[in-house]
């Protein structure tokens, strides 16, 4: 199923119109936000997936790391956490012991504490966990309000999808991609301190739909469109050579055939490079909308900081909203 696919289905489904509900993934939104009073909001979202990794106590902090991004993404404080396990019958205990301490040990990271869980039997393992946090609402940080002009941030390298299937081919292993996995189990909690300092216009994590369909759910949302300099998209180390290999996965295939309005500029011999751009991200980074003459100072103190590989790729443009253009680099 693709960005199309889902946005299809949640048309169908009945609004929910109550005013106190601020946001919602119908809106494209990270998560749902209901207001409680004039600073206080509730921000919600849930996120589940099979393993990515072998090592059962790293999957659990990324899954974790994962589904905490969407409340970091909407400047809001983790709270609680729910674990959900399917667990297919046989499995090891100690494994499934590692992987619910790995999901426990992050979330107290993160200063929330999980509160429970539920678990089912599966063909397949799936980890993943429902939280819930707060936000004052008027400090809350959504997808849309871009505007022409502000430059596009990214706190974390691109290529996650990419190694993770090099890994379960057996291509690579854990070694060979250990900066991706520390990238994974790194919280945005780091980098969603300094953007707030800086009151950024609009924020989303990089997550399943890649780099191109994150940004054109921005772009939708500010009516705007954009440009991309792929010579400025950090990658991980041996991302592109996973994809010159055609270590692709199904979900970057999938991203690229729903992504509409976007235009290729950057010639043939850079397509790995913007293959990667659709590539789907567990535990990605930040997407940030940052005013142009702020933006070289939030950028120091992400690579100062939490955030050493955190760039510029890309610009709000006047223009139909949504649509995308890919260069090689800024002109």
């Amino acid at each position: 199923m693709g960005p199309g696919d889902l946005e299809r289905i949640l048309a169908r489904l009945p609004e929910e119109t109550v005013p106190e509900l601020l946001t919602s993934v119908t809106a494209g939104e990270d998560a749902g936000v209901y207001k409680l009073a004039d600073d206080l909001a509730l921000v919600q979202t849930v996120d589940f997936f099979p393993p990515i990794v072998d090592d059962p106590y790293s999957f659990g902090q990324i899954t974790a790391a994962n589904a905490l991004g969407d409340i970091y993404a909407m400047n809001g404080r983790p709270l609680t956490a729910l674990n959900m396990l399917a667990v297919p019958c046989g499995l090891e205990t100690d494994v499934v012991g590692e992987i619910l301490r790995g999901g426990h040990d992050k979330v107290h990271e993160a200063g929330a504490v999980v509160t429970g869980g539920h678990t089912i039997e599966d063909d397949e393992l799936k980890y993943g966990l429902a939280v819930t946090g707060t936000v004052d609402p008027r400090r809350m940080t959504g997808v849309g309000g871009a505007k022409p002009g502000d430059l596009f941030l990214l706190t974390k390298p691109l290529g996650t999808g990419l190694l993770a299937t090099a890994l379960k081919g057996g291509v690579i292993d854990e070694k060979e991609m250990a900066d991706a996995i520390d990238s994974m189990r790194r919280l945005n909690a780091g980098a969603a301190e300094v953007l707030a300092r800086h009151r950024v216009k609009a924020c989303t994590d990089v997550t399943g739909f890649g780099l191109v369909g994150h940004l054109a759910d921005m772009l939708k949302a500010g009516g705007v469109s954009a440009v991309i300099w792929t010579a400025g998209v950090p990658f991980f180390e041996r991302a592109v050579e996973m994809a010159s290999m055609g270590m692709a996965p199904a979900g970057l295939h999938r991203n690229r055939e729903y992504a509409t309005g976007v235009r290729d500029q950057t010639g043939r011999e850079h397509e790995l490079e913007v293959q990667c751009l659709f590539d789907p991200q567990t535990s990605g980074g930040l997407l940030a909308a940052v005013d142009p003459e702020f933006a070289s100072v939030v950028q120091r103190e992400l690579r100062a900081g939490p955030c050493p590989d955190a760039a510029m790729v890309g610009q709000a443009l006047e223009g139909a909203a949504g649509h995308i253009t890919i260069e090689y680099e800024r002109k």
